[in-house]
């Protein structure tokens, strides 16, 4: 399954929109797989005074190639369930490097 046809992502006029579940302290931050149309993704740092968003945007910003300004919460600060907005890209292009993320995820070893 891609990850097209598995992550819900929409399209606004500001950019890409779409659903994200964190589970913080983990070992190293990483995408870990999809859930119910949302990304899950593994933060290395904890869930005190933001230090996981802020994590979780410098993660997305490297993941996507835009500037950490470009990644905007826009629910679920408090949350692991995030909505996540990614200014200056299309949902094609985010579905591209999740999918080639998850991709990579399946070929390494267990």
């Amino acid at each position: 399954m891609t990850a097209e046809s598995a992550i819900r992502i929409r399209d606004t006029p500001q950019g890409a929109v779409f659903e994200v579940h964190v589970h913080p302290r983990a070992k190293r931050t990483a995408i870990t797989g999809t859930l119910d149309g949302r990304v899950k993704l593994a933060l290395a740092s904890p869930p005190v005074d933001g230090r996981a968003n802020e994590e979780l945007r410098r993660f997305l910003s490297c993941l996507f190639e835009v500037s950490r300004n470009a990644v905007q919460l826009v629910g679920g600060e408090h949350t692991r369930d995030k909505r996540v907005l990614i200014s200056g890209r299309d949902g094609a292009s985010i579905l591209a490097l999740i999918d080639r993320e998850l991709d990579a995820l399946k070929l390494r070893p267990a």
